[in-house]
């Protein structure tokens, strides 16, 4: 096991296969559990989520679509492998969140435990990703962007997109729905918060 002060070792292609594998299934579960209870979320997810409630697409079309012009982006930032695995991780999303509710459905899931248990999984799959140099692509390679082109925090940036996008979901949404929503989305952000390291995780 790698400790905190060991020095990062390198992924095999079976590393990290697997372990892109596990995140994106458990991602593609966390959003089952939001789109089922009729909530939504922050980032480049959460633009596709509402922009499938109000256009009828499923999410996975919209998510993958919206991801298109941010590949650019990644390139450019964080090199070629990182954006060929971000491109390969989308399109394989977008895919299982299209096939999940094929074999999953819910009688009845309370916007509570819909709430956390998509910060949970979705948390956890993040983390899985970021272990092996992947992601879901969009707005925060944007916010690193602009981080380094203009020394304006990435974070802040993050901050101020998921603001926009629940202050338009507060008025296209029953507010209840949005609150539950904020609760999900606090739960994912801790989970990334307290266990992502990247001098633990990401391997060089």
């Amino acid at each position: 096991m790698q400790t905190e002060h060991s020095e990062p070792v390198d992924h095999t292609l079976l590393d990290d296969v697997q372990g892109l594998g596990i995140g994106l299934f458990l991602s593609s579960l966390g959003i089952q559990f939001l789109t089922t209870a009729g909530l939504i979320t922050g980032q480049t997810a959460g633009v596709a989520v509402i922009l499938s409630y109000l256009t009828g697409f499923s999410f996975g079309t919209v998510f993958f679509a919206i991801n298109l012009p941010f590949y650019f982006f990644a390139w450019k930032r964080l090199g070629l492998e990182f954006t060929l695995k971000s491109l390969i991780s989308v399109t394989l999303l977008s895919v299982l969140t299209d096939l999940m509710p094929l074999g999953l459905t819910f009688e009845k899931l309370d916007p509570l435990l819909a709430a956390v248990a998509f910060g949970t999984t979705v948390g956890i799959g993040l983390l899985a990703m970021f272990r092996h140099n992947g992601s879901l692509g969009g707005l925060g390679v944007v916010a690193l962007y602009v981080q380094d082109s203009t020394g304006f925090k990435a974070g802040y940036v993050q901050l101020i997109v998921d603001a926009v996008i629940f202050a338009v979901a507060a008025l296209l949404f029953p507010l209840e729905a949005v609150a539950w929503s904020l609760l999900g989305a606090v739960v994912l952000n801790l989970v990334i918060t307290f266990n992502h390291r990247r001098d633990r995780y990401i391997a060089t």
